[in-house]
């Protein structure tokens, strides 16, 4: 492997935690409750549609006239968004601040997120100033695990895709970027990622 001089970190999951349930822990009164709507209703599949590109009014338009009889519960979903995110996770935001102060590398971040709501995330969290690019996929409409996206990432930024390592906590994401030619690291826990960096001989 060539020395590494880039490395391009997913967003939630990695560096911010989201969890839909921190919302809709405060409108249903169980988890059976919450599951259910999260599994039948506001769906991961729905979510990533919005990832994708597709405005959040189309979004709810297409779920209230399934369900009406949620109607308020599915407006939550983006309308009180910003209740789901539950913070920063601080041991990967350590690692990502001491890449930032490394001059032998330069940080990006690659996320599927929602172009409408990613504003909220750049007001809140100070850290994704310091990437040197960022590519979410609502703007791009596409997202990962396509590897359209992780070519337009490297071309974009002009990347030696050979001296970069992708970070992600999506084993889809991960199997995506290796056959798009990224070397790459399923991310679990801060203190794993630092072993799986130095298992790389990567220093920061």
């Amino acid at each position: 492997m060539s020395k590494i001089n880039t490395i391009i970190f997913d967003l939630g999951g990695v560096l911010i935690n989201w969890d839909p349930k921190n919302l809709y822990r405060k409108i249903f009164d169980s988890e059976e409750k919450i599951d259910w709507f999260l599994d039948n209703i506001c769906t991961m599949d729905w979510n990533e549609q919005q990832d994708a590109g597709r405005p959040i009014a189309e979004a709810n338009e297409i779920l209230i006239s399934k369900y009406p009889e949620h109607t308020a519960e599915i407006k939550a979903y983006y309308d009180r968004w910003t209740e789901m995110l539950g913070g920063a996770n601080k041991g990967t935001v350590e690692i990502l601040k001491a890449f930032d102060q490394n001059p032998d590398y330069e940080i990006y971040a690659l996320t599927n997120w929602s172009a409408e709501t990613f504003p909220f995330a750049l007001e809140r969290f100070e850290f994704l100033q310091w990437f040197k690019g960022v590519l979410v996929s609502g703007d791009e409409g596409i997202k990962k695990p396509s590897k359209e996206i992780y070519e337009l990432i490297i071309s974009r930024y002009n990347l030696d895709p050979t001296k970069s390592i992708f970070i992600d906590d999506s084993l889809r994401n991960i199997k995506a970027s290796i056959e798009a030619g990224i070397p790459s690291i399923h991310f679990t826990t801060p203190e794993k990622l630092v072993l799986d960096l130095k298992d790389l001989g990567i220093v920061f």
